[in-house]
């Protein structure tokens, strides 16, 4: 009888070790949009590189993502954690208080563990700067706003993170005084939305709610005097019905709806060709009844604010695309370019600056101390489509927080070069970088002497030749 008991034991087990494969035969409901990723794909045996040493890594990769009843176990084992323990399973995800959710990415800027150096705001101030030059003379308005983190408003719910804050100074705060200096058009939403007594965020989702998109819509449109919905005064009704992104994300089968807002008012935009959401990566829209041509470079955060924008220009173009492709301006006939980002991206826009001609400068006499080829500096060339892009970094020491750098052409013309921080081979990465695009038909190859410039004390200073 014992024995009989143990191979039923067995057999029992043998069967429940079956499940996950025999139900890799079933239809399933696939993750990787709820959890933020893309799923691993079922590896090739033989590559053009011959045969596939990683197949059985690759392989396992794949069942720990596509097992039968994933989603469900996934799922249960999230609200054993979060329900019982008061904790997340999904790496993305923070399990605050009171069902509250959070991005995982903003923990540092909520922490403050990762401050922006000086350079790197300078560097993403004065990228905003050359911008809204380029678009002014282009004729258009330029605005700059950055939506904040959830927790950065609503951090009372966070949870046990309060005792290991660093430092209260965010990266959105600081910048502040590097875009007045820059004299970039800017609208603090932080302060907007923080002196309004209503929660204006999805309290399992990483974005604002309906109403506090139409009221940094309203005061973005109010800084640009456009005439615009002012969206306090308009009837709206609540329904609870919507499922955040950080619900989605970590309980994929137990979704909690919470309360959104919809405006009585109705849209009076349509989409350009199709459009699958409001996060696809290229949007057009019209409104034959109103006026004015916007291109706005947005995130996540764009995708509850673009109705308001649509319904009051006649025109509007909204891109996710990085890095911004400033001939997007001609392209759309814009009268306005608004860029928005998102508070945990700041780092990244140190990174990432626009692709546009390098503007002509004038920089009077230069001093040019004794030096090498290639001094103080690098600079490597890159022909991207129809611009050449050439990069470098200074050395730290020799630049000061807010030097602007500059690149001379064949001893004639001089360019200003977007300030960065450039990556390194090695993983690491310098917030003493320059960028720089030219017409790809004015570059001759292998005949072009570089020269490297930096600005102190209102001095331009040779730092650096190279021969490219």
């Amino acid at each position: 009888m014992k024995k009989k008991g143990n191979m039923i034991y067995v057999g029992f087990f043998f069967v429940l070790c079956l499940i996950p494969s025999v139900g890799m035969l079933l239809p399933q409901t696939q993750g990787s949009a709820t959890e933020n990723r893309k799923l691993a794909v079922w590896p090739q045996l033989r590559t053009e590189e011959g045969w596939n040493t990683d197949f059985l890594s690759e392989a396992g990769e794949y069942f720990q993502d596509h097992f039968g009843f994933r989603q469900q176990l996934v799922t249960a084992n999230a609200l054993i954690n979060g329900k019982i323990f008061g904790v997340s399973t999904a790496d993305g995800v923070i399990q605050g208080k009171n069902g509250w959710l959070y991005y995982k990415d903003s923990l540092s800027d909520y922490l403050g563990t990762e401050p922006m150096s000086e350079r790197a705001l300078f560097n993403v101030a004065h990228t905003l700067s050359m911008m809204q030059d380029y678009t002014e003379k282009s004729g258009a308005k330029f605005l700059f706003t950055i939506a904040p983190n959830k927790n950065t408003l609503y951090g009372e719910n966070m949870p046990y993170y309060d005792s290991m804050i660093v430092s209260e100074d965010k990266n959105m705060d600081r910048i502040e005084a590097y875009l007045e200096k820059e004299n970039v058009n800017y609208v603090n939403l932080k302060e907007i939305l923080e002196s309004s007594d209503e929660v204006l965020y999805h309290e399992r989702d990483s974005h604002w709610n309906n109403k506090g998109a139409a009221l940094a819509g309203d005061a973005l449109m109010t800084a640009l005097d456009k005439e615009h919905t002012d969206y306090t005064q308009e009837s709206y009704e609540e329904c609870v019905d919507f499922t955040g992104d950080l619900d989605e994300m970590l309980y994929p089968l137990a979704l909690t709806e919470e309360k959104e807002i919809y405006y009585d008012k109705a849209d009076v935009f349509a989409y350009v060709g199709e459009v699958e959401s409001n996060f696809d990566p290229k949007i057009t829209t019209v409104n034959p009844g109103s006026t004015g041509s916007l291109v706005m470079y947005r995130d996540s955060f764009g995708n509850a604010i673009l109705p308001f924008f649509a319904n009051s220009y006649a025109n509007a173009y909204f891109s996710r695309g990085i890095p911004y492709q400033m001939t997007d301006l001609a392209e759309h006939q814009a009268d306005t370019v608004i860029v928005e980002r998102a508070e945990r991206f700041l780092p990244e826009m140190a990174e990432n600056p626009p692709q546009m001609e390098a503007p002509q400068l004038t920089v009077g006499a230069v001093m040019e101390p004794e030096m090498e080829e290639n001094g103080r500096g690098t600079v490597t060339a890159e022909v991207q489509g129809d611009l050449v892009k050439v990069s470098g970094l200074v050395d730290e020491a020799i630049l000061d927080t807010d030097s602007r750098i500059a690149i001379r052409r064949n001893g004639g013309d001089t360019f200003e070069a977007f300030p960065l921080t450039l990556g390194q081979e090695d993983g690491s990465s310098s917030d003493y970088g320059f960028l720089a695009y030219f017409a790809a038909d004015s570059w001759i190859q292998d005949q072009e002497q570089i020269e490297v410039l930096i600005e102190k004390d209102g001095t331009w200073i040779l730092v650096g030749t190279q021969s490219l």
